[in-house]
């Protein structure tokens, strides 16, 4: 339910200023983001930030494929019909994994461990069992925490033997909507019954934490379309919801024009369904973490929240708390102090170049002191709601923050910045404001 004030529009907690959310934001999963990236070999530089790595790191690994490909979907991936690609798609992966292992000072311990895709359960799970080996022989593990994303289409019982035999405890499942004709509309048609198996599966294979992946903003997605999907959410148990608006971009994702634009929700009601997204689940007793992320009280990500250690990643918002992301597989992205580098998008060209002992890093920004600088600010704003600006980039930043301070949505005080209550829409806005590559003509998604 809306109300007025002050010539502007409320839902739920949020107030609706369209003005502050016309201009297209990215998302911040690191700084510089991976528009600044640029192409050409970093071999060199993945090389000796791999060497310089000391104590604690996390792994992500990405299996690029998946069984059925959704329309809406922007990931680096590929359909898993072709038994022959996935094979040696998995030995390039397991090689590097060497290669990378006998980089590594004896010091580095891994202590997370992320599967993501595409769909890593596109893969055979026997298939999965070798990858964790080949993990287990060539790096030096710490009790690691083993998190997956899954396909609920088509994870099988083998699956739920393989978790609990590896340990995974965490999950992640795309969900994105329980309703058939929305479903049918981005081409993800999953009955409410397969879901309810995966759950159930999952918790029987010892997955403490199960989180949902939901979209709004979907073509013939309504209020109550939307409301009936957080609350058979909250009935399954859900430890953790990602709550993402769907971004339409054709230009950049060919397969989404097999959706219906004129079907879609305009960027009002997109801005209601959030945040009446974020008052039903906060009522049902989920903690917001974020802009778009929520978790049980007793859940990892909730406590880091409210314990001031809630970090960002390429993963989105994290506990984990590693100083070194190390991305391996195809179009992986690795994350180091003084480097972003992502590996050839490809699966070919990734599979030529691990073939000839080669890293595949062939993408990627060098960060410079202003950039940590500035990267600092604006993880700090997103993951705890405060930052510390610098005297020069509070001097620079004043008269875009001037629009935001006007209505209530951040306060300064000296040359400390603090979000408001109620201004988690506008908050990637705000970080925007201290973007020193903002001025090009990148494409980014809506801020809601």
């Amino acid at each position: 339910m809306s109300a007025e004030v002050r010539g502007s529009e409320s839902f739920g907690d949020w107030t609706y200023y369209p003005e502050l959310l016309a201009t297209p934001v990215p998302r911040y999963t690191s700084y510089p983001t991976a528009a600044e990236f640029v192409e050409e070999s970093f071999e060199d530089a993945q090389r000796a930030a791999l060497q310089g790595v000391r104590g604690a790191a996390s792994l992500y690994i990405h299996i690029p494929y998946c069984q059925e490909i959704c329309w809406y979907c922007g990931c680096n991936t590929g359909a898993a019909n072709k038994r022959h690609r996935l094979t040696a798609y998995l030995e390039a992966l397991h090689h590097e994994i060497e290669l990378v292992g006998q980089m590594l000072d004896p010091s580095v311990r891994i202590n997370r461990i992320a599967f993501g895709g595409g769909s890593p359960n596109a893969i055979k799970p026997t298939d999965f069992v070798r990858l964790v080996d080949t993990l287990t022989l060539n790096l030096r593990m710490e009790q690691p925490v083993l998190s997956i994303e899954l396909d609920p289409r088509s994870i099988t019982p083998d699956w739920f033997l393989a978790l609990r035999g590896i340990g995974v405890i965490k999950a992640s499942m795309g969900v994105q909507t329980f309703d058939p004709t929305v479903q049918a509309a981005i081409g993800r048609v999953q009955p409410i019954a397969m879901i309810e198996r995966a759950v159930d599966g999952l918790r029987k294979a010892g997955v403490d934490s199960i989180n949902f992946d939901l979209m709004y903003g979907l073509p013939f997605q309504t209020d109550a379309v939307l409301a009936e999907t957080l609350d058979r959410t909250v009935a399954m148990g859900a430890d953790r919801v990602a709550l993402f608006g769907y971004a339409h971009v054709p230009h950049m994702i060919p397969r989404q024009r097999r959706i219906d634009a004129s079907e879609l929700p305009d960027q009002r009601a997109r801005f209601r369904m959030a945040a009446e997204g974020n008052v039903r689940l906060v009522e049902a007793g989920y903690q917001a973490v974020g802009f778009d992320h929520f978790a049980l009280p007793g859940d990892d990500l909730a406590r880091a929240a409210r314990e001031g250690r809630l970090n960002r990643n390429f993963q989105g918002f994290t506990d984990d708390e590693a100083p070194v992301l190390i991305g391996l597989g195809a179009s992986s992205i690795s994350e180091f102090d003084g480097l972003f580098v992502q590996n050839e998008k490809n699966a070919g060209r990734y599979r030529m170049l691990v073939g000839a002992n080669l890293l595949p890093g062939r993408k990627g920004v060098i960060r410079t002191p202003e950039d940590r600088r500035r990267g600092r600010i604006i993880t700090d704003l997103l993951c705890k709601g405060v930052a510390e600006i610098d005297r020069d980039l509070m001097i620079g930043a004043r008269e875009r923050l001037e629009p935001f301070v006007a209505r209530g949505l951040v306060r300064v005080e000296g040359e400390r910045l603090m979000l408001a209550h109620g201004s988690e829409p506008y908050a990637r806005s705000v970080a925007a404001v201290f973007d020193a590559y903002r001025i090009g003509a990148h494409q980014f998604s809506s801020a809601v």
